[in-house]
């Protein structure tokens, strides 16, 4: 027999709550017309609190962080510029972000992932050889990229680049979160504070090399 009108009526009520708890801080966001991040309190897992609305000035909802090359971050021999919400406070709620990575002859952007976003680069110069690991299979998708085209990473999932060419690839990456997260492998497995011998014996990797990698990937060269 099919439930009543009012039973269904109930249901509702009950399931809407719950249904609304799991939604992410971006739609919850869309019941006001904005919430530029208060970087004056902590963030939070749905995001940082709203300013107040009387302080919101045009500024927040720009930058030109990504009109250059940021700093080299080394031993990569790569630049990276940020837009994310710590950066651009009106970016909050909206699960949107950017960066400019700009990869010199012979540079690289290691291996690495964004545990709360995917990630869409388009290549605006130069040529990159870029690629991510299946968490499922281990199976590897890579593609030679030029200036124009498009390559997406899926949510965290370990990716990587590196440049082809003899000049500098400039690339602009956008993410499906204001604050996408990142974690760099080498820095994970090298500038971490576990002891030589845990690493070597977790990695398979030489105590020598161990040694030699936690002296190049120190905990103070991670970049933020």
């Amino acid at each position: 027999m099919a439930p009543s009108k009012a039973v269904v009526a109930h249901l509702v009520v009950l399931l809407v709550p719950c249904l609304l708890s799991v939604l992410p801080f971006s739609s919850l966001a869309l019941t006001q017309d904005l919430c530029v991040a208060n970087m004056l309190l902590p963030d939070t897992p749905s995001g940082y609190p709203c300013k107040p609305k009387g302080l919101v000035s045009s500024d927040d909802f720009y930058s030109d962080a990504l009109a250059r090359p940021g700093p080299v971050i080394a031993p990569f021999n790569t630049s990276l510029a940020s837009a994310a919400v710590k950066q651009l406070p009106g970016l909050n709620g909206l699960g949107i972000a950017a960066t400019r990575v700009d990869v010199q002859p012979g540079g690289v952007v290691p291996m690495h992932n964004h545990p709360e976003a995917s990630e869409l680069i388009f290549l605006l110069e130069g040529t990159l050889f870029a690629g991510f690991i299946s968490a499922e299979t281990n199976k590897a998708y890579v593609k030679s990229l030029k200036k124009g085209d498009l390559y997406v990473f899926p949510q965290g999932l370990l990716h990587f680049q590196f440049n082809t060419g003899n000049t500098t690839a400039t690339a602009i990456a956008a993410y499906s979160n204001q604050n996408p997260g990142l974690q760099i492998a080498v820095y994970a497995l090298f500038g971490n504070t576990l002891t030589v011998e845990t690493v070597n014996k977790t990695t398979f990797v030489t105590k020598e090399e161990v040694m030699r990698l936690k002296d190049l990937f120190g905990q103070s060269s991670v970049p933020s």
